[in-house]
C-alpha cells in the first residue's frame, strides 16, 4: 500500500528553493516512481492562486492518479478552530491548522511541514 502523504503549497514552492530543493526533489521522486500518493486539499488550489506560475503549474506535470483530493469539510474547521482555541500546535496561522485537521481527519501517514 503506498504511504499517503499530505502537502501544501509550501512543499510545491519548496521545489524551487534552494533551501528545500534536495529534501523536496527526492518527495517528488518518489511520487514519479509510484511509491507515495499525494494527498492534497481544495486550500492548496487556492493558496496556489497567488503562487508564482511555475509554482502553480509543477503540480500539473502529474497525472491525477498521483493524487487523493480531500475538501475542507465543517467537521476540518472546527477541529482547526479547537487546535487554535487550545493551543495545541503552537503559534501557526488558521490555514496552517485547517491543513492539519484535514490531514488528521483523513488519516494520512505522512503531514509533511512547512
Amino acid at each position: 500500500m503506498k504511504q499517503r502523504i499530505y502537502i501544501d503549497t509550501s512543499v510545491v514552492g519548496g521545489y524551487f528553493d534552494e533551501e528545500f530543493k534536495e529534501a523536496t526533489t527526492k518527495l517528488f521522486e518518489r511520487l514519479d516512481n509510484n511509491e507515495i500518493i499525494f494527498v492534497v486539499s481544495d486550500l492548496l488550489d487556492l493558496e496556489l492562486i497567488n503562487a508564482p506560475q511555475k509554482v502553480k503549474e509543477h503540480l500539473l506535470k502529474y497525472s491525477a492518479d498521483k493524487f487523493q483530493r480531500v475538501e475542507l469539510t465543517e467537521e476540518a474547521i472546527k477541529l482547526a478552530d479547537t487546535y487554535i482555541d487550545e493551543k495545541v500546535v503552537g503559534r501557526t496561522s488558521l490555514e496552517d491548522c485547517r491543513h492539519i485537521a484535514m490531514a488528521t481527519i483523513h488519516k494520512v501517514d505522512v503531514l509533511v511541514p512547512q
